[in-house]
């Protein structure tokens, strides 16, 4: 192992295209590197012996579902970077600060700042020095409490919650913030699956999927839109290798070729190890164009009805589940309408297929008794986004794949715990049924009106109409669009808050004051008075386990979520609506509220003994539309009549290419783990974006030169970013793809999803100039 192969080291920066296969030799070495870097190798090897075991700890990592017949190893590549990242003897204190000012801090790159260590104790930033400074946890509390009353209304503050937290952090936190007066709680999910809870709500009637870990063993078809699972959600590549050696169909959209999707080597399979040997990923494989895969998948449900035509007009069997349709759905006609309004040419035109492309992957679905829709943030970062999700329901529809084995809806949640949180009420638009639990169990009063989502957060911090912020986890700064503004935005209230593990960005975008509040993680064992604790997370599948942190706390100066919570939650109300100290000495007491308050958790810890943890549940899967019409529903939304929004047609420029940002393989979410990017080619720097070589020629530029992106939109406001090496790649004409949160300036706050405000991250229409720096390539790859 060499020494730039190290976490923290920045190697030459290079691109060369990988040939290897997805996970493999490649995942070895790199958790090596992980491991060895961590510091405490001996104690890390044994936690990771523990991840995602009944009595050890759930990954802190992405949200995918553990198998349930799955032996000793039961974390990915991801997972033990996830893991050693942050069980690191790295620590950031009161020396640390006191050798570094906020200002010398901002010039460091993401991953350096993390690289530094786990917060050990709590600080707050003393401007006139431009360094944080140690705080007793008594004075914090008191000094948020101080600035929350003092607000004219709770609507002035907000209340943000990564997908890391725990259900019962989760939780206590609703009931701080909703009994203090506000629903204000953006979160992390409007920036991701947003539009999958609305798309899903609006027609099945839940916000979540519908299928469990059992169901990729028994699908005859799995289709994945718009995901990379082998660089973040590395686990799901063993069902999707196990499905195609059993001769099942896994179907991909994707612009990008992702080494993930097309060749897999199982680390935990001897034989392929020693032989060197790999499965493919896929039995087919599309292109489509960036937002093209609403009008791909109406294309194969306009091949469906004039097949089913054809065959009932012939006496043959129909293609349609009509039973199905007419026992369990509701609006067909009017979708079945607005399918034979689209025009074949507006299909092709807008997915970037031909029409035999679409009838190939629409023939594979006929064929297929059962199956599955896996989806993530391709499908979910644009304009038409809720629309998107909603076609995907509608093909599932047509043929009954929704509510039994092998066949359902699955949109892949990316942090460990987003799905987990929404269901404990972190939504500004709660459901009145929980308020009126809330109500009931606590004899309180709560807000009834809409809170912000994360982007209404942003605006109303930077109009001065939200003066506190909170963030239980994440990186806020970085993770938001419209960086400057974010920043604007932030810097503008007169506290903010950060509770969090390891330094980041957001930790130096302060307001007027500030703190920096240590959390436990995932690996941390939490000591309360009634001994060791649990927490608990809910996966994409709707599973519940309990975690248990396996490693002593680096500091006794350290809180858990929970503990933080109530700290905060009692100097600012009191012991109201319940005893904070006493819920926080046994978390059993925390879930015995959960299970008066949350439907399907009855019963909450008797049921967590379980050594698999326990099944949510899911109405639709069952058959069970809580729909105002009691049935599942057709959706007829017409393709967008330009996937270019008229903002940027304002702007009177033409884009050059319409760009995608991503995530690297060394990286998730905004958490940089090293400057690599294995299964793309790149070594040593994340300022690249991926080209197609005709579009490098067509726009005078060449392979390895830097160039500024800038881009489009109407607002006079000009969002820019510089010093990016174009990289030659194989992706379609006419697209490009970056890494965020470089890229995340280029995003406008004001283009969003429509009906889920998330930003449209995956696409982005800019323009291209050659950058006056050309040279100093390692400081300008690591950032």
């Amino acid at each position: 192992m060499t020494h730039e192969s190290l976490p923290g080291h920045t190697p030459e920066p290079r691109f060369e295209p990988y040939n290897g296969p997805a996970a493999g030799w490649g995942a070895l070495k790199s958790v090596a590197a992980f491991w060895l870097d961590s510091k405490q190798p001996i104690k890390n090897i044994r936690a990771l012996l523990k991840t995602n075991q009944h009595g050890g700890f759930d990954c802190p990592g992405c949200a995918w579902g553990d198998d349930p017949n799955g032996g000793r190893i039961q974390f990915c590549e991801n997972g033990a970077k996830a893991v050693n990242w942050e069980a690191t003897k790295r620590q950031v204190g009161r020396d640390f600060f006191a050798r570094h000012s906020v200002s010398e801090l901002l010039q460091r790159s993401d991953h350096w700042l993390e690289y530094q260590g786990r917060l050990v104790e709590p600080m707050r930033y003393d401007a006139s020095t431009d360094r944080y400074q140690p705080i007793g946890w008594d004075e914090a509390f008191t000094l948020i409490a101080d600035h929350l009353n003092r607000l004219d209304s709770p609507d002035q503050a907000e209340f943000y919650t990564s997908g890391r937290a725990s259900n019962e952090a989760a939780f206590l936190y609703q009931l701080f913030v909703r009994t203090f007066g506000t629903n204000n709680f953006p979160d992390c999910s409007n920036m991701c699956h947003e539009a999958s809870g609305v798309g899903l709500s609006q027609t099945i009637g839940t916000g979540k999927g519908t299928v469990t870990f059992d169901d990729f063993a028994e699908a005859d078809a799995i289709f994945i839109f718009g995901q990379n699972p082998g660089t973040n959600h590395p686990r799901m590549l063993a069902p999707l290798s196990e499905a195609v050696r059993r001769g099942a169909q896994v179907v991909c959209f994707n612009p990008l070729k992702e080494r993930g999707l097309q060749r897999f080597q199982d680390p935990q399979a001897i034989h392929d190890m020693l032989k060197n040997g790999s499965e493919p990923l896929n039995t087919a494989y599309f292109r489509p164009a960036l937002g093209g895969d609403m009008a791909a998948v109406r294309g194969m449900v306009k091949c469906l009805v004039t097949w089913d035509e054809e065959a009932r007009a012939n006496g043959q069997p129909a293609v349609l589940d009509w039973d199905f349709i007419n026992e369990q759905t509701q609006g067909l006609a009017a979708y079945l309408a607005m399918v034979r309004m689209t025009t074949w040419a507006q299909i092709e035109s807008q997915s970037g297929l031909t029409r035999a492309d679409i009838e190939v992957a629409a023939d594979i679905y006929r064929k297929a008794k059962s199956v599955m829709v896996c989806w993530a943030m391709g499908i979910t970062q644009h304009r038409h986004s809720v629309p998107a999700v909603q076609e995907l329901v509608n093909l599932q529809l047509l043929r009954g794949n929704i509510g039994r084995p092998g066949a359902g809806l699955c949109p892949v949640r990316g942090h460990s715990n987003v799905q987990g949180d929404r269901t404990m009420g972190i939504d500004e638009k709660a459901p009145a049924p929980l308020l009126d639990a809330l109500e009931r169990e606590f004899g309180i009063q709560v807000p009834r009106h809409q809170g912000h989502n994360t982007v209404e957060a942003i605006e109303a911090m930077d109009r001065g109409e939200a003066r506190v912020f909170i963030g239980l986890g994440g990186n806020f700064a970085q993770a938001t669009p419209d960086t400057a503004l974010t920043h604007k935005a932030l810097a503008n209230c007169d506290l903010t808050v950060q509770i969090s593990t390891k330094l980041n960005r957001s930790h130096l975008i302060t307001g007027k004051d500030a703190l920096i509040l240590p959390c436990l993680g995932r690996t941390d064992i939490d000591q309360q008075a009634s001994g060791p604790q649990a927490v608990t997370v809910e996966d994409s599948f709707s599973m519940i386990h309990a975690s248990y942190g396996q490693l002593p706390p680096q500091s006794d100066r350290m809180k858990s979520e929970p503990a933080i919570i109530a700290g905060m939650a009692k100097a600012t109300l009191g012991n109201r609506p319940l005893d904070w100290d006493a819920v926080i000495a046994d978390y059993d007491r925390i879930r015995d509220c959960i299970a008066r308050t949350i439907p399907g958790f009855e019963n909450f810890n008797e049921r967590l003994k379980q050594s698999r943890g326990f099944y949510l549940g899911n109405p639709a899967r069952e058959r069970r539309w809580q729909t105002a019409g009691g049935r599942a529903g057709f959706s007829p939304n017409p393709l967008p009549d330009d996937l270019l929004h008229d903002r940027v047609k304002a702007s009177g420029q033409t884009p050059d290419v319409i760009l995608q940002t991503l995530r690297s393989h060394d990286q998730y979410n905004t958490t940089v783990y090293g400057l690599n990017d294995r299964y793309r080619g790149v070594s040593g720097q994340r300022r690249v974006v991926f080209m197609n070589a005709d579009d490098i020629k067509r726009l005078g530029l060449e392979d390895g030169e830097r160039v500024d992106m800038t881009s489009l939109w109407e607002d006079g406001r000009q969002r820019s970013v510089t010093g990016f090496k174009v990289l030659a790649y194989d992706i379609p004409a006419g697209q490009a793809a970056a890494y965020y949160p470089e890229t995340n300036p280029l995003v406008p706050l004001e283009s969003r999803g429509e009906g889920s405000h998330t930003p449209t991250s995956k696409f982005i229409a800019i323009k291209l100039t050659r950058s006056a720096a050309q040279d100093d390539d390692r400081i300008l790859a690591a950032g």
